[in-house]
């Protein structure tokens, strides 16, 4: 009898929202995981790489593309780590590296839910989550090993913490914003601060509080994410040449080169290069 009145108190407590904004994870989930071991290896490149990196500590940290450390992959690591510890885990299956990216793209769905229920409502919020469950390249990246989905899921909570700091003017919302930004830089290196210009401009206009409160804010905002996301990148080119990998798709072995460049701005110049090609 006991059972059967929590039973009903339960059923009570449960709207008609909560039952959409299950069945629009639900999709998501099945999108991007639906016999998801058919996708093979998904990005061999990057595959080769965790199992690489499964080898030792040192080929782990620097994110080493074969198990000797020779030569690095061309991406940062925090995605690829995420694998490796999915791999270490259940062991080294096209599985256990492609599921990371498709739980990912599930806690963007869920993510960008709360973000927009929490300001405009549950159905507007159900709304944004269903929009981006079945937005076609959400679901493609979801269904890879690719960092994408990873810098996707970072990009929406920085988004998110953006959106609190500036309804609230609390330095310490913006630094969760600057530390997600900081580790999305640590996934896909510059595509991550497309977002910043657009997050500064916004608290600078629209924050409470006096405008060089703003400005001092966002400068020390602006130097925590300087530091989270140069915190591999510095590791990697203070280590002596000899005792790291080379820095793959980078022509001076450095790091910051791979930023600036091939992961920068040779992103829209038109350059040629990378896995399974040969550079020009």
């Amino acid at each position: 009898r006991g059972a059967a009145a929590r039973g009903r108190a339960l059923a009570g407590r449960i709207a008609p929202r909560h039952v959409a904004l299950a069945a629009v994870v639900a999709v998501s989930a099945l999108l991007n995981a639906n016999e998801l071991s058919q996708n093979g290896w998904g990005n061999e490149y990057y595959a080769a790489a965790v199992k690489s990196m499964l080898a030792s500590w040192h080929s782990f940290f620097y994110v080493s593309f074969d198990a000797g450390g020779l030569v690095t992959v061309d991406k940062p690591p925090l995605a690829l780590w995420l694998q490796a510890a999915s791999a270490k885990v259940f062991g080294f299956s096209s599985l256990s590296l492609l599921l990371p990216e498709a739980i990912c793209g599930v806690l963007s769905v869920i993510a960008l839910y709360v973000i927009v229920a929490k300001r405009f409502g549950a159905w507007a919020g159900i709304a944004a989550a269903a929009a981006l469950a079945v937005f076609p390249s959400l679901v493609a990246v979801s269904r890879d090993n690719n960092p994408d989905a990873l810098l996707v899921l970072l990009m929406v909570l920085a988004a998110g913490a953006a959106l609190t700091a500036i309804e609230n003017g609390r330095l310490r919302s913006l630094l969760w914003c600057a530390v997600l930004v900081g580790l999305a830089f640590n996934t896909k290196m510059l595509a991550a601060y497309l977002v910043v210009p657009g997050i500064a401009l916004a608290y600078l206009v629209c924050a409470p509080g006096g405008v060089w409160l703003r400005l001092r804010n966002l400068v020390v905002a602006g130097v925590a994410m300087a530091a989270v996301s140069l915190a591999w990148l510095a590791a990697v080119d203070l280590t002596p040449a000899a005792s790291r990998p080379w820095v793959g798709s980078s022509s001076t072995n450095s790091a910051l080169d791979l930023a600036l460049n091939y992961n920068g701005v040779g992103r829209v110049g038109g350059q040629f290069g990378g896995p399974g090609q040969i550079g020009g």
